[in-house]
């Protein structure tokens, strides 16, 4: 018999993200390949909005934000791994609905 499948339903701040695949190495802005097994501390990284509880107010499932990968609650849901975190702990959405953002775009 198979288990039934539940709906995730996130809580009051919480917000689940999963983390974009970034390819291993990075290329800085005047063009030196950086590999990925250089150091650097806290770095800040994107993901995908998945799941919003009731009282977030600024992030939407589908956003891309950016947050420190450092202290968050992990979770597996179905071999796909996540990450669970308060609204306060995202530091930067990347949407495409205009508001009022810095002029920076990816």
């Amino acid at each position: 018999m198979s288990e039934a499948k539940l709906e995730i339903q996130m809580l009051h701040d919480r917000v689940m993200v999963r983390e974009t695949p970034e390819s291993g190495e990075r290329r800085s802005s005047g063009g030196i390949l950086i590999p990925a097994t250089a150091q650097v501390a806290k770095r800040l990284i994107w993901g995908e909005v998945c799941g919003v509880g009731s009282h977030v107010r600024s992030v939407e499932v589908g956003d891309r934000v950016l947050y420190s990968p450092d202290e968050q609650f992990e979770v597996e849901v179905q071999g796909q791994g996540y990450l669970v975190m308060r609204e306060r702990d995202i530091h930067a959405v990347a949407n495409e609905r205009p508001q009022h953002g810095t002029g920076l775009y990816l």
